[in-house]
């Protein structure tokens, strides 16, 4: 017969102690979930497009800013010439980095804070 259970019914003591357990992994999921909450994790983004050099047609440059609730976190740059292309990546603590910013990533790191 293909419908022939093989499995044993469970007592209602072990359907109770299986729903107890169950109950538990709902609760330690909870925490954890609360826990991620807390933690820091890219929460804002913002880009922006831009030509540095007139002779190079269009905007294929860029600067994009990825920031946690803390407002810490990452501007990366990319510059494209004629030569090649460029990218810087620059740390950010409070808004503000070690390293002096451009216009560009200045304005992508204020864009974050729009979102």
């Amino acid at each position: 017969m293909f419908f022939k259970k093989n499995k044993k019914e469970k007592t209602p003591q072990e359907l109770i102690a299986q729903i107890e357990k169950l109950e538990q992994n709902i609760n330690f999921l909870n925490s954890e979930i609360e826990k991620l909450k807390k933690e820091n994790f890219v929460q804002k983004i913002g880009i922006i497009r831009y030509n540095p050099f007139s002779d190079i047609g269009g905007d294929q440059s860029f600067s994009i800013s990825v920031l946690d609730k803390k407002d810490n976190g990452f501007v990366l740059t990319s510059i494209y010439a004629r030569e090649g292309n460029r990218i810087y990546a620059k740390p950010i603590k409070n808004n503000n980095s070690e390293y002096v910013l451009s216009k560009e990533e200045k304005e992508a790191i204020k864009l974050c804070q729009k979102n």
